[in-house]
């Protein structure tokens, strides 16, 4: 199985998650802080990180930095106790596998740590043809003309720039693009910019020569090749250092590469399709991406809609992401009860479609009947609708009481609204906290 480092200050919890996780085949190395991490990165090879977010002298997003920086192309999963997602999607646009809040479900752990390490075995750049669609295009009046511009676009051969927030589908739309082209026949090959390290950067899309620096012991094709008749796409094309931009622009413009190291000069038949949840004209301004080379990719540009703008559409892609946890998971979820849907609708879903896919798998797996219920969703999303903006000012008695029923709400979505565990957890009795409930109105 799987040689795992974990990154927690918890020795409590360390203690638990190691022998779960011994129990389940896997070697197990524990670290407390981020320096001892970084140690321990030098010293043994891991096939995935078990990061804790906040630690004594730093986060698990450092260790995570340290890994890419290091090209150890590692799978993280990262934990936190803090009941913000926004958390969760920092995380992921750092180049996190996938995200879990404490307390940490034993089921569910084990389903993203199997997620994690499959698609490490499958490589961090994944390459496919493009096949039929995986997702479902909608029926808002966004997500139409989302569609209308894909289609306008894919028969020509214009390079696209795909611009949205994290989780919206960016490769999905890529791939689309692609389908719908006439190199449909072709490679359509997916790089994830941010996981190229700034040695390396050049020798994952350009390829390398035996020899070209330390570590290059054989001759190495890089992604243009790979991708040569058909569809490169270049996601978070920002994180590009700026030796690269300069490489990448002479590839588009004379449409030949030179792998690093090497004198050979090869022809190349590529389009490009690139993505960015930044503002790319901002990073030009600001002297850190190139300007020509912004013109050159910037040929088409299509603005991936957030799902919140597509509320329409939410309950056709709650369908379709339920069809597919079931077949996963071999389970036969038909509906999600009247609460969730009612919290769906009223939550702003900050990761997009990605939190809703993998929310919807969690609700999958750890609800036993055919219906999943408001108890099987993640706390951050009944306490990010339930939280109320905090007292300004020194109005103590107001700063208390906003405290007390957040900490109310916490404990009773931990204990699954277990009236009697709550009131023992919150050190007070039964009818004590019957009376805090009436008088916040949590019902």
């Amino acid at each position: 199985m799987a040689n795992i480092l974990l990154v927690e200050d918890d020795t409590t919890f360390v203690k638990i998650l190691e022998g779960f996780l011994q129990k389940h085949g896997h070697s197990v190395h524990t670290q407390t802080t981020v320096k001892g991490a970084l140690a321990s990165l030098s010293s043994a090879d891991y096939q995935l990180l078990l990061l804790d977010y906040r630690l004594t002298d730093g986060t698990g997003l450092d260790v995570l930095h340290a890994a890419q920086e290091k090209a150890l192309h590692l799978p993280a999963i990262i934990m936190t106790s803090f009941n913000d997602v926004r958390i969760a999607v920092k995380a992921m646009r750092s180049g996190a596998f996938d995200y879990i809040t404490k307390p940490v479900n034993p089921d569910e752990l084990l389903m993203v740590l199997n997620d994690a390490l499959n698609k490490k075995e499958s490589s961090i750049v994944k390459r496919a043809q493009a096949k039929g669609p995986d997702f479902i295009e909608g029926e808002s009046r966004a997500s139409k003309k989302f569609y209308e511009y894909i289609r306008l676009v894919a028969p020509t051969n214009m390079s696209v720039l795909l611009q949205g927030e994290s989780g919206t589908g960016k490769e999905y739309a890529a791939s689309c693009i692609h389908r719908f082209s006439e190199r449909a026949s072709g490679p359509f090959v997916a790089i994830d910019c941010g996981a190229l390290s700034k040695e390396l950067g050049g020798s994952g899309l350009f390829g390398h020569a035996k020899g070209a620096f330390t570590g290059a012991i054989s001759d190495k094709k890089g992604q243009f090749e790979a991708a040569n008749g058909g569809t490169l796409f270049l996601d978070e094309i920002g994180n590009l250092s700026y030796d690269v931009q300069v490489k990448l622009l002479r590839a588009l413009q004379e449409k030949v590469i030179q792998p690093i190291g090497s004198l050979r000069q090869v022809k190349v038949d590529v389009r490009i399709i690139a993505a960015t949840n930044d503002d790319l004209l901002s990073s030009v301004a600001a002297g850190s991406f190139r300007e020509d080379l912004y013109h050159r990719l910037n040929e088409f540009k299509i603005q991936v809609p957030p799902l919140r703008n597509r509320e329409s559409d939410l309950m056709l892609f709650c369908e379709h992401f339920i069809r597919q946890a079931n077949a996963e998971l071999k389970r036969h979820i038909k509906r999600l009860s009247p609460e969730v849907i009612n919290v769906f609708k009223n939550y702003d879903w900050p990761g997009n479609l990605r939190e809703l896919r993998n929310v919807i798998k969690r609700m999958v797996l750890l609800s036993p009947g055919d219906e999943a219920g408001i108890e099987s969703l993640p706390d951050e999303m009944i306490l990010a609708l339930k939280k109320e903006p905090k007292p300004d000012g020194s109005d103590l008695k107001a700063i208390n009481e906003a405290n007390e029923k957040e900490l109310i709400l916490k404990v009773l979505h931990e204990v699954r609204y277990n009236k009697s565990k709550a009131a023992q957890k919150l050190n007070i009795d039964r009818k004590t906290l019957y009376s805090k409930m009436a008088k916040y109105e949590i019902e």
